[in-house]
């Protein structure tokens, strides 16, 4: 079967800590919200999306920025503070591109300029993120099964590239503060270090060199060997 958002989503639910504020970003992190609830920890942990939602399980799709059974509902301005005086302790976001000193654009796209948003006051405050998305651009299909995942086909465009195209996080920045990074794909978790970006594990069934190294622009930092995540995270039951 298919390898799915959700089944990503779940995997990365499990970076959640008991009695943190977290920020969900939109596109993929969306889905760690329903993750989190059919893990049972959402209860445990303070869900926060932008338009000022505390608590409770923030929607996704076109709804986003709603959230059912919100603890408080503020302004968006008073929420903003709050990010901006550092109260996130985990943030999830989504990466368009990935650069080899952790540089992460997700703002510009060829000519077209989407805009930050609130990406810039949300990653640069928190005290730990996880940017999260497929390894590759557009159309692509990783196969789940029981013994891990298959790379079927690639998307067209590479995300993880020699230069972003646009900085909207810094990755030195970040280094400066001590701020913890990974990088979670559905194949690949990469960690940023003072050295570049390390590829820290990769989901079991995976070829390194084909299915990532190849997949690059450029070579990340490899452990001998690099670890294999737990099987049971790819369990199609």
């Amino acid at each position: 079967m298919a390898l799915t958002r959700e089944q990503l989503a779940q995997r990365v639910a499990q970076e959640l800590e008991d009695g943190y504020y977290v920020n969900l970003g939109i596109g993929m992190p969306e889905a760690v919200a329903q993750a989190a609830t059919e893990q049972g920890i959402i209860d445990q942990i303070t869900l926060t999306v932008e338009p000022g939602g505390i608590g409770g399980i923030p929607a996704s799709g076109l709804s986003f920025g709603a959230a059912a059974n919100a603890e408080a509902i503020i302004d968006q301005p008073a929420q903003f503070d709050f990010y901006d005086g550092g109260g996130l302790d985990q943030a999830f976001l989504g990466m368009a591109e990935v650069d080899p000193q952790g540089n992460v654009n997700v703002s510009r796209f060829g000519s077209r300029t989407a805009g930050s948003g609130g990406f810039i006051n949300i990653s640069q405050n928190a005290k730990e993120v996880f940017f999260m998305g497929a390894f590759t651009s557009g159309k692509q299909q990783v196969d789940i099964h029981r013994q891990g995942l298959t790379v079927q086909s690639n998307g067209p465009v590479k995300k993880f590239v020699e230069r972003v195209q646009h900085l909207t996080f810094n990755g030195q920045f970040a280094l400066q503060k001590e701020q913890p990074v990974r990088y979670i794909t559905e194949r690949a978790v990469f960690r940023l270090t003072e050295q570049g970006l390390l590829l820290e594990a990769v989901a079991p069934g995976i070829d390194v060199q084909q299915d990532i190294l190849l997949q690059m622009d450029f070579e990340p930092l490899i452990p001998r060997p690099p670890t294999v995540l737990d099987q049971r995270l790819f369990s199609d039951s």
